[in-house]
């Protein structure tokens, strides 16, 4: 995993009208906490940040007020409900060789089964144990020929070396659905539904 370098300013302005003025200059505030440090809040450049949270869970190497140096990854992301933009990031202090807790994508490849069956995702993400410099931006998983029934637990997906699992072994991440089973379920929630009303 790539580090993504940062330029960040401590700020000791706080409140709604602080963040507006500080979004109006194209960034966004930020506060930096872990390892039982004071958090430090930053400004940090608002189309730098935009790009470097492309990458999931990614390593941010902050150079803070041109003094100091610190690793980081992203843990609460706030935009904008309609247009999108930053409006305030979390970022965690790390360590290299230290071990995190995220959460990593998880992928599909293949195809079902034919039957019209369908793949539900359970977890979209799958929380793991990771060294803080080599956390895998996602994790791919087969689900060539699954049918209705089917599942794929946490246990059964490869994960790169150096990774673990933050959930137990059985914890269902995906599983087949039958398409008919569904529409059957939608049909009696309405035939409930009228039978309530009347």
């Amino acid at each position: 995993m790539s580090e993504v370098k940062i330029s960040a300013a401590t700020r000791t302005e706080f409140g709604k009208g602080a963040a507006r003025r500080i979004r109006r200059e194209d960034k966004v505030p930020g506060v930096l906490y872990g390892h039982g440090s004071d958090p430090v809040h930053l400004t940090l450049p608002g189309h730098d940040l935009l790009m470097a949270l492309r990458t999931p869970n990614v390593l941010i190497a902050l150079d803070i007020d041109g003094k100091t140096s610190e690793l980081a990854i992203p843990k609460s992301v706030q935009r904008d409900p309609l247009k999108g933009f930053l409006e305030h990031v979390d970022l965690q202090l790390v360590k290299r060789g230290e071990q995190v807790n995220v959460e990593i994508y998880v992928h599909t490849e293949g195809e079902l089964a034919p039957g019209g069956n369908l793949l539900e995702h359970v977890l979209n993400a799958l929380p793991v144990e990771a060294e803080a410099t080599h956390i895998p931006e996602s994790v791919t998983v087969s689900v060539e020929g699954l049918t209705a029934g089917d599942s794929v637990l946490a246990k059964d997906i490869p994960l790169p070396k150096g990774t673990t699992l933050a959930v137990e072994g059985d914890t269902v991440v995906l599983q087949v659905l039958a398409a008919q089973a569904e529409e059957s379920a939608e049909g009696e929630e309405a035939a409930e539904g009228e039978a309530a009303e009347a």
